[in-house]
């Protein structure tokens, strides 16, 4: 998941929180997760507010009691260090919330797609705050690499 939209630049980059819009929006992506009933085991998310904010958001909505891992790596990840970290996961997690920035984000969320499912042209049009993209992985977090992914669901959730 990207994280939801941000207040301007008026604060350094890792301290700019959500707008009114982002709020929203993030309530609005726990709904949809609520009504997926998507329940995660683990949860990786950037240590910048905006991003913290975000997973409040969502967890409040989604109804997930889950203490997620809060990364300051993640924060100024590449897409390659990015993947490094989602897969260093342990194996008991079955299913990971990653919360971060973009470019890195949208760009994983592109290599990790096997390209089989119908949301992949749409979720290639665009990932805007707030994308959330649902892959389905057959291995261990430890064999996560490009195309090793099926994208079951792709939602940009408004608030």
């Amino acid at each position: 998941m990207r994280h939801a939209k941000a207040e301007g630049y008026d604060k350094p980059d890792f301290e700019r929180a959500l707008a009114d819009r982002g709020v929203r929006d993030s309530e609005a992506a726990g709904q949809w997760f609520a009504e997926l009933a998507l329940a995660p085991d683990g949860g990786l998310v950037s240590a910048a507010v905006r991003t913290r904010e975000t997973w409040s958001g969502v967890a409040a909505a989604a109804d997930w009691s889950l203490e997620p891992t809060y990364s300051e790596p993640l924060y100024s990840a590449g897409p390659e260090s990015a993947l490094d970290l989602i897969r260093s996961t342990a194996p008991s997690v079955s299913c990971l919330v990653v919360i971060g920035h973009n470019p890195t984000v949208a760009y994983l969320a592109s290599v990790l797609d096997d390209g089989t499912s119908d949301l992949s042209n749409e979720m290639a049009l665009g990932y805007p705050t707030s994308a959330v993209a649902v892959f389905d992985l057959p291995g261990e977090w430890a064999e996560l690499d490009e195309g090793s992914c099926t994208l079951v669901a792709f939602h940009v959730p408004r608030g």
